[in-house]
């Protein structure tokens, strides 16, 4: 009881504003990393960590505490490069500063009503030929990069060029479109692939989806070759089997109306990793 009346008489506002700080960024890297693979790697860290010190603490054990003592420097220098993509989405949610910052803003235009309903009727038919496809579609996050490597088209977005875009014969069949509001920016321009595990009715178009959705938070339409089937990634999950009226519900709400929370995954949805 007597240090618990110490810890009070310590409290002042600014010890209690320090903690709600240091909590508030805490509880938002966290909500960074839901949904990602870092989440099973946080647990997992915190459960070693918690029995290594727990044994050094009720056993007499010098050599573990002089590790733990040791190398806890060296775990904080490592947490960048372990956790560089939910730290990178991490900073670049910082960077979308348009509102407060206008002279620091670039202007990422998203796609129309008109646009979403172009992507809707391609993806349909492209899946009842059975013609792969993968459309990435850029929000916030700039995609130049990725559309610089590809092959530059600049072009109005219609569901008969991106048919003719992945029809078999196509040169530029390979690789993913990039869409920039209501115009084709590039074609076959070669994705980041996802790392984690994924069941065996998906492909490199599926992880290459995946992995653009975990570096950015552009909106990934896929078409499978094999099956025909329509699927959408964002934000490193994957939401497969879409028909037509779901297909555009869910553009709707993750491209047209900033201020909606993106819809929440539901039926098929699949976690990556």
């Amino acid at each position: 009881m007597s240090d618990l009346f110490w810890l009070v008489t310590r409290l002042t506002p600014i010890a209690a504003l320090d903690i709600l700080v240091v909590a508030a960024i805490l509880f938002w890297l966290l909500t960074i990393a839901q949904g990602t693979r870092a989440v099973p790697l946080i647990r997992g860290v915190l459960i070693l960590l918690a029995v290594l010190v727990l044994l050094s603490t009720v056993l007499p054990l010098t050599a573990l505490r002089y590790l733990l003592r040791t190398s806890l420097p060296a775990l904080l220098l490592a947490i960048p490069i372990i956790f560089q993509p939910e730290l990178r989405r991490a900073l670049e949610q910082v960077g979308h500063t348009r509102s407060y910052l206008p002279f620091m803003a670039t202007e990422h235009p998203h796609p129309g009503l008109g646009a979403i309903e172009e992507l809707v009727r391609a993806a349909i038919a492209l899946g009842r030929q059975r013609i792969g496809a993968l459309i990435v579609i850029e929000r916030d996050t700039g995609l130049q990069d990725y559309a610089d490597k590809g092959v530059p088209l600049d072009a109005q977005l219609s569901s008969q060029l991106l048919i003719n875009i992945f029809f078999k014969n196509s040169p530029l069949h390979d690789g993913a479109v990039i869409v920039r509001g209501d115009r084709i920016v590039a074609a076959r321009c070669i994705m980041p692939l996802a790392e984690g595990p994924l069941p065996g009715q998906f492909g490199t178009r599926h992880r290459a989806a995946l992995g653009i959705s975990e570096e950015s938070d552009a909106v990934a339409l896929i078409v499978s070759e094999e099956t025909g089937s329509v699927a959408l990634a964002h934000n490193g999950q994957l939401d497969h089997t879409l028909g037509a009226e779901r297909l555009r519900d869910e553009l709707r709400a993750l491209l047209v109306d900033d201020d909606k929370p993106p819809p929440r995954w539901r039926g098929n949805r699949m976690d990556k990793g």
